[in-house]
């Protein structure tokens, strides 16, 4: 299978890597020409234009930053829409809204190509190894047309339903890693301030019913000072607005997600939307009078497992 890739950034760089280390014929296109080339040099062919990538590929992948983005690649000038034809795919694997996957969906059924949404959790550190996990949403025939595709990506693969309700999915656990982050950052610093030492902190929480994977991952960068974990605080503004929307939908009066947006849309105008989200912990320090720093811990985060062939994963069903 012919593979395009349109996206390389954070994460998208990183699933692109995974499909040129497991030999797939692949085609890029990123507006960074010099991540374009770091690709070309590594064996994959280079796209002018969306529709190149298009033409090239069986399998057309976007992993973009926004719907707005996805959109203009989908449907603007040489656009991915125009050159798609029966038997191809286009996998959207950005964190997006289920009505815009919808949209667009429907757009490439017209055309006789299949759609899926196929976000990833898990981190950029487990993206660079193949070891993240993918929710996939579309037909159950083309989740077994792609599944050796998104095994190269990914460890853990999960058929989440129809088209769309893996973007629903992505937000939902996206909203409970932001979650995460913020009470960490407050436990961290009511450590800090009880005059608990904070190696002997990060090992309690690691070790008890406190802990948790963003633990494990953020409260490193957290404590080591680079904060960064490779997302920045307007993705993080960008995905709470998509969690919000689900709910508002769904009619749930959820209380949290309004007090998490407006305490990231604070951090971004205080720190700037390019900023690394660990960094929301800056509040704290500021009000406080003090940073929450410790000696030993990484400045990025790095997965040590090996790589392994992805499996899929089932959900629990009555007996």
């Amino acid at each position: 299978m012919k593979i395009g890739f349109i996206g390389l950034g954070n994460v998208g760089g990183k699933l692109a890597g995974s499909l040129l280390r497991n030999g797939y014929d692949l085609t890029v296109l990123d507006l960074d020409r010099s991540r374009v080339q770091e690709f070309v040099e590594r064996g994959a062919a280079e796209a002018g234009t969306p529709g190149d990538v298009a033409r090239a590929a069986d399998l057309i992948i976007t992993c973009l930053p926004s719907p707005d983005a996805s959109a203009s690649v989908m449907e603007g000038r040489d656009c991915v829409l125009d050159q798609l034809s029966r038997g191809k795919i286009w996998a959207e694997m950005s964190t997006t809204s289920e009505s815009e996957v919808l949209r667009l969906g429907k757009l490439v059924e017209e055309k006789g190509a299949d759609p899926v949404d196929c976000p990833v959790s898990g981190g950029c550190h487990r993206a660079a190894t193949g070891n993240i996990s993918i929710f996939a949403g579309c037909e159950r025939s083309v989740f077994e047309r792609m599944l050796p595709v998104l095994s190269a990506m990914g460890r853990k693969i999960l058929h989440s339903g129809p088209l769309g309700s893996a973007s629903v999915l992505k937000v939902v656990t996206n909203y409970l890693a932001t979650a995460n982050l913020v009470s960490i950052c407050e436990a961290l610093a009511t450590a800090k301030q009880a005059g608990m030492d904070l190696n002997t902190t990060y090992e309690a929480i690691r070790i008890s019913s406190g802990n948790s994977f963003v633990h494990e991952t953020e409260s490193q960068v957290i404590l080591n000072g680079s904060r960064n974990i490779n997302f920045t605080m307007d993705l993080v503004v960008k995905d709470l607005g998509l969690f919000q929307e689900v709910a508002d939908r769904a009619g749930v009066p959820v209380e949290m997600s309004p007090l998490l947006l407006r305490i990231f849309r604070d951090g971004e105008n205080r720190f700037g939307s390019r900023e690394w989200s660990p960094n929301i912990v800056r509040r704290l320090e500021e009000k406080i009078g003090t940073e929450i720093l410790a000696a030993g811990f990484p400045s990025e985060i790095v997965d040590i497992e090996p790589e392994v062939e992805g499996r899929e994963i089932h959900a629990r069903r009555k007996a």
